[in-house]
Order: structure tokens, then C-alpha cells, then sequence
């Protein structure tokens, strides 16, 4: 089983039919009753919410980092108990994967945001006329660009969310331009010691093609959804160039404990100092610090010998 700490695996998985934010009308109106509102389209529609809430509730850490990001921190009441930074986030025992509808509206949110409608919470909130925000999980880079544009607009920071995309666009194209030994290099990236992985479809996939490495797990892609679980045979046979743990903080792993496992000693990125230890967060999340999680891979592309 898949730790649930690997978000971006497991909300991928969850939402891949469902469409990632996209913006809306951006002007703010006047609703019956003299409360202004803005339109946002997001993956459950255009949503109206008021141009500047002032108790929002987040049930996803990838959209918590946001908000904090482009200053909407202190708007927010209450988030689920994965999301762990900032470190001053209202970390609560609300549930991004079990979300019970009575226990988030107890916080009186006029805006809740989501990246999956788990056990129908989107409707259950709708219901009871509270704004819900389904901003699902990126699967392309546009996609997590788009969804703090969204959040910006939602909760009055469209211009602090421009300026937190273009140096996340600025930082990822410097890291990539400076990074000119991955071509050709193969990989391997480790979700959990039970060798689930990506491949180059997903979101995280994506981002390691943006140095042109080639992924080992393609070619045994079935149909997991670009989740494959490998064969610890099929590993030691493809003998990737770099190997990229993501379960170091959900598994304990990091190179030694690669190493003893059977057979693996032999491989190439073991043997030549080609095992990248992560941020398990960084490496599921597609929000601000998504340019961490590509420096990391620049950095290991940049040491390959």
C-alpha cells in the first residue's frame, strides 16, 4: 500500500477525470443583499465567492502552502492535519482524505478548498450554502500555474499569486537551463519501499522531463495509471542512472537502506553515489515550492559522473 503521505500520488489517482482550475471572469459583483462576489472556475465549476473570505478552511496541504504563499494566511481558520508548512498553518484533526462535512462547517467557513470530492464533500458543503473550491491535482505544470491564479482571485490576492507563479516559472527555467547532463540519463523515482513509482505521464514525471531523463518504470505501465508497482527484478534489470527516494520521511529510506536491499548493491546509481534522497512533501505537492523539488533534481542531474 502506498503511504498516505504521497498526496501526489494518491489525489492524482482519485481525480485524474476531473478537469484542474482555470481562472474566472476575474471582476467582482454585486449578489442579492449587497455582498460583493467573484466567479472562479474551478474543477466543480464556476463558483461564486465572496471577493474577500475572511474564514477559510483548506482540506488540501497543497492549497494551504498556497494560501500562505500569496498572503492569504491570515484568512485561513482551519486546515487538515497533513498540512504541515507553514509551520504556523491552524493544523487541526480535519481530514483531506476522510472530510466529514459537520466537523468543517463547525469552523463557519465562507470558503473551503479542496483537491479531491472525497465521500461527496463538494456537495455536502453546497449544500449547506458554503463555497467550495475543488482545485484537483496538477497533471501538467499549467495546471498548478492555474490553480494559485485561482486561489489569488478567490480570496483577493490576484497580485500576489501573479508574482508567486513568475518566480516559480523564473526559478524552474533558471534551474533547468543550468542543468545540462540529463539527456539521455535514466531514473527511477521511489514512492514508497514497496517500489510503487511514477512514470512520465504524471505530474512528477513531467517535471523530471524537463531535463530530458528517461524513465525506467514507462515500459511497465499497464494500467495503473502512470503508477506502476515494479518488480524489484525489473529495477535491478533496467539499472537506472539515478535513483530519487520520495519515501525518505513516510519510509525511512535514504541510500544506505537501499543498498542492503537484494541485489540492488549492484546497481549504477548505487554504486556511483546516484541515490537522491527527497522531501516527501516536495515531491507530492505542486504548489510554491514545486521549484525546491526541481532544484533537487537539477543539483542530483548536475553531480551524475
Amino acid at each position: 500500500m502506498r503511504p498516505v503521505r504521497v498526496l501526489g500520488a494518491a489525489i492524482v489517482t482519485a481525480a485524474v477525470t476531473l478537469a484542474a482550475g482555470c481562472g474566472g471572469d476575474g471582476k467582482t459583483k454585486t449578489a442579492d443583499g449587497g455582498a460583493k462576489t467573484v466567479t472562479v472556475q474551478a474543477g466543480n465549476g464556476a463558483v461564486s465567492v465572496p471577493a474577500h473570505p475572511k474564514r477559510i478552511v483548506s482540506l488540501s496541504p497543497t492549497h494551504t502552502e498556497t494560501l500562505f504563499a500569496i498572503g492569504a494566511g491570515s484568512q485561513v481558520v482551519a486546515v487538515d492535519g497533513l498540512s504541515d508548512y507553514p509551520s504556523n498553518a491552524p493544523r487541526t484533526q480535519l481530514s483531506a482524505f476522510k472530510p466529514n462535512a459537520e466537523a468543517v462547517v463547525k469552523y463557519r467557513p465562507d470558503l473551503v478548498v479542496l483537491s479531491n470530492d472525497m465521500d461527496g464533500i463538494v456537495k455536502a458543503l453546497e449544500k449547506v450554502k458554503i463555497p467550495v473550491l475543488l482545485e484537483p491535482a496538477a497533471e501538467k505544470l499549467d495546471d498548478a500555474y492555474d490553480e494559485i491564479t485561482d486561489l489569488g482571485l478567490a480570496t483577493g490576492h490576484a497580485a500576489e499569486a501573479k508574482k508567486v507563479t513568475d518566480g516559480m516559472r523564473a526559478d524552474i527555467q533558471k534551474t533547468v537551463a543550468a542543468s545540462t547532463k540529463g539527456k539521455g540519463l535514466t531514473y527511477y523515482h521511489e514512492l514508497d519501499n514497496e517500489l510503487h513509482t511514477v512514470t512520465s505521464q504524471t505530474f512528477a514525471g513531467q517535471v523530471y522531463g524537463l531535463f530530458g531523463l528517461r524513465n525506467v518504470a514507462d515500459a511497465a505501465d499497464k494500467a495503473s495509471g502512470g503508477y506502476p508497482q515494479l518488480s524489484r527484478e525489473y529495477l535491478v534489470k533496467k539499472d537506472p542512472d539515478l535513483i530519487f527516494l520520495a519515501d525518505t520521511k513516510c519510509c525511512g529510506q535514504n541510500a544506505a537502506a537501499l543498498a542492503k536491499r537484494p541485489g540492488f548493491q549492484s546497481l549504477k546509481a548505487v554504486k556511483d553515489g546516484g541515490v537522491v534522497p527527497l522531501d516527501d512533501d516536495l515531491a507530492s505537492r505542486w504548489g510554491p515550492r514545486l521549484p525546491q523539488f526541481v532544484k533537487a533534481i537539477g543539483d542530483a542531474v548536475q553531480k551524475t559522473r
